[in-house]
């Protein structure tokens, strides 16, 4: 009988009952020709594989992460909640010691759902990573975490989330913003003033092809991830860069995925896109469910891969290595980046517009956080969409200094119940969420 050298857990959930339309390339069929690959190759049937069923996770968890406006129920469905749930389960399967690793092929995505949730993004509606990470930060001691996000789209909710957060460092590998959906992911933006350089962006240039992304793996993102030294590593693992996906524009192939999964050696990989639903998916998961196994994966290929076909330009493998290089002064930089910062002002303040591509809304953000030179700042949000909701959130962090959890909760008390439909607090110290409404805050 076949062993895997790791022991690797599986959690598959391809949410039924959920889909943006029946033609959507984010449907059900995304996972279920992979389950299929999987029961054909006999994968379960290897010793040290093992299926875990997903759970749900509970609204504490979800409000750990996001404030989502008017409340949870309102921009999530049953299936967002086992999609994070399955993440969740993979996660508590390695720290307890039950795998080594493991990987949650699970839909509906995440990565693009951002700290406010007022629907829809990316075809995201929680960020599922995020919330996994969080309940393992409360249940665990588990304190700095590495996220590598190898979907073609920039992880811009991922970022949004951890932009403050020191102890969270977040890579996305990406097509350049400039030529696909979200227009951002650029190496210029490095976190917030009392994070600077946890955020590393590397935005490749179309038909980059597995010369690029190995490349890019071994001389940009190991020796960031081997200074950061996290206690897990997650990649958040679209498979959209595969040169037949419909909707990008990238030569990546399961081998290369495979090549990819071996050398970043994640403890946890979460499904993110990947929308050559028969093409691609079954051979690019069959061969990252093989490199976390330790098992050898070099038959694993496409039906219509052809290595001279994909192969990268001179000019390309050119512009990968001066991003590369670019990426890698940012990260050299980034102390004495953050000392300047926090010589210059106590607060920091920043404006702008998300678009929710997936349901159409447009909301207005009004950001403010403290700079404080000993965690990642008391922040505070007013937030408002052209659906009629504005709404003031609170973020105390989870490792907040007394000045900070003093400053969040005076923001929280103080806040005009005449200007704010909803008044949110997340108090991550004293692990609560707090709601009020203009009717409370007016009483």
């Amino acid at each position: 009988m076949l062993r895997a050298k790791h022991k690797t857990g599986l959690v598959f959930f391809p949410a039924f009952d959920w889909a943006i339309s029946p033609t959507h390339p984010e449907r059900e069929e995304r996972l279920l020709y992979t389950q299929d690959q999987v029961m054909e190759e006999g994968l379960l049937d290897i010793e040290n594989i093992i299926e875990f069923k997903p759970d749900l996770v509970t609204l504490d968890d979800i409000q750990r992460v996001h404030f989502c406006v008017p409340d949870v129920w309102s921009v999530t469905t049953e299936s967002h909640f086992i999609s994070a749930g399955g993440a969740k389960k993979i996660g508590m399967a390695v720290l307890d010691g039950r795998v080594d690793n493991g990987f949650a092929l699970v839909r509906p995505p995440g990565h693009h759902a951002m700290r406010i949730v007022h629907g829809a993004r990316g075809f995201c509606n929680i960020n599922i990573e995020a919330v996994m990470i969080e309940f393992l930060r409360e249940a665990y001691d588990i304190n700095r975490v590495a996220i590598i996000d190898t979907d073609c789209h920039h992880g811009d909710g991922t970022q949004d989330i951890y932009w403050h957060d020191k102890d969270t460092l977040f890579v996305s590998i990406h097509q350049d913003g400039r030529t696909l959906y979200p227009g951002s992911g650029f190496p210029d933006e490095q976190g917030g003033p009392n994070a600077i350089g946890t955020t590393v962006n590397i935005p490749l240039p179309p038909n980059t092809s597995e010369q690029g992304f190995l490349y890019t793996m071994k001389h940009v993102v190991m020796p960031i991830l081997d200074d950061f030294k996290p206690d897990l590593v997650i990649n958040s693992a679209g498979q959209d860069n595969h040169f037949s996906d419909p909707i990008t524009n990238m030569n990546f192939s399961a081998q290369g995925y495979a090549d990819l999964t071996k050398m970043l050696k994640a403890d946890i990989a979460v499904l993110e896109g990947g929308y050559a639903i028969e093409g691609a998916l079954p051979y690019v998961n069959l061969g990252i469910i093989l490199a976390m196994a330790g098992i050898d994966y070099g038959q694993v290929r496409e039906p219509d891969y052809d290595p001279d076909k994909i192969r990268q330009t001179t000019q390309v493998t050119r512009a990968i290595e001066k991003i590369g290089e670019l990426v890698l002064s940012y990260w050299r930089q980034r102390k004495p980046a953050r000392e300047r910062i926090l010589n210059q002002n106590e607060f920091f303040e920043r404006k702008r517009n998300v678009f929710y591509d997936t349901d159409g809304i447009t909301e207005s953000q009004y950001e403010k956080i403290r700079v404080c030179p000993d965690c990642s700042g008391a922040l505070k949000i007013d937030s408002s969409s052209d659906r009629g909701n504005r709404v003031l959130a609170v973020h105390i962090p989870r490792k907040a200094c007394q000045t900070c959890m003093d400053l969040g909760h005076r923001w929280y008390e103080s806040a005009d119940g005449n200007t704010f439909d909803l008044v949110l607090l997340q108090d991550r110290p004293g692990n609560k969420y707090l709601k009020s409404d203009s009717k409370q805050r007016k009483e």
